[in-house]
């Protein structure tokens, strides 16, 4: 029987940045796993979120492991800095980085786990050799840039892909979904094989933000 733990990581994107700390609090007494921080520069993505000063900032204070998604052109600029934060995860988009192999070396030199994230029309199938170097793979379900989009369908598809890429492979990488992932499609993905859900909006505009927590990291 599947035994798998689900993780969920709230994304910060989708918080009261006038009451940030209030927010946070409330990731550090709930059951989130991580909690998930989007970083984005005008220029891979039409989107501008924060930078070094939130990060730092959020590090302070936050007790869960720091899932750093940098949606930037050159991440491997960065590795050193996002060490310094003590960040658990770096997760650099397979579009953004020409030498992706040399940048998940250096995080892992640099003392964290390694992320590759796949824009929604990236087929896993550009992960085959180097699937074993990293310790999770980020499928966007909704284009990267913007919270709150839809679902993207084909991402349970593409999610059992992964699956079996990593289970041909050996490889022990997380699978984990950012974009539109509520109380219908997190069950779906989990079915599919996904291992740590990410929800921005779901999570905090909810009414009980802790208990929706608890609702996505329940298995059927």
């Amino acid at each position: 029987m599947d035994q798998r733990e689900i993780l969920v990581s709230p994304s910060l994107l989708a918080a009261d940045f006038l009451n940030l700390r209030k927010d946070i609090e409330m990731i550090n007494r709930s059951h989130a796993d991580w909690l998930h921080l989007d970083v984005m520069d005008g220029v891979f993505v039409p989107n501008i979120s924060f930078g070094f000063p939130v990060l730092e900032a959020v590090a302070k204070i936050c007790t869960k492991p720091l899932d750093v998604h940098y949606m930037i052109v050159h991440p491997e600029q960065y590795i050193a800095q996002t060490a310094k934060l003590g960040a658990m995860m770096m997760n650099v988009h397979y579009e953004a980085c020409t030498h992706l192999h040399r940048t998940i070396q250096e995080i892992h030199a640099a003392g964290m786990k390694a992320g590759v994230t796949l824009n929604p029309s990236t087929p896993v199938s550009v992960l085959e050799d180097i699937i074993g170097d990293v310790d999770m793979v980020l499928l966007m379900s909704v284009n990267p840039g913007f919270g709150g989009q839809k679902f993207i369908e084909n991402t349970i598809a593409k999610v059992k892909r992964l699956r079996r890429l990593i289970a041909d492979s050996g490889s022990r990488a997380l699978i984990e979904v950012d974009g539109g992932v509520q109380s219908e499609t997190a069950p779906r993905l989990v079915s599919a094989g996904v291992d740590v859900l990410v929800s921005g909006s779901y999570v905090f505009k909810a009414a009980d933000p802790e208990k929706v927590i608890d609702e996505l990291k329940k298995r059927e």
